[in-house]
């Protein structure tokens, strides 16, 4: 998935699910994107985070 994809489906997620999303880089170089509270990956690896309750 690209970034801009990611990053779009992240805003998705976040705003539907209410919950903060991370978008990472996995190791192939693809992105991902899940809820923050169930990433247990490398900090190193998160692109952006977004939370939907920060303004």
């Amino acid at each position: 998935m690209s970034l801009v994809d990611a990053h779009a489906f992240a805003l998705s997620l976040a705003s539907t699910l209410m919950v903060s999303i991370v978008i990472f880089r996995a190791g192939d170089g693809t992105m991902g994107v899940m809820p923050a509270t169930e990433y247990d990956g490398d900090e190193d690896t998160i692109v952006h985070e977004l939370d939907p309750f920060a303004r």
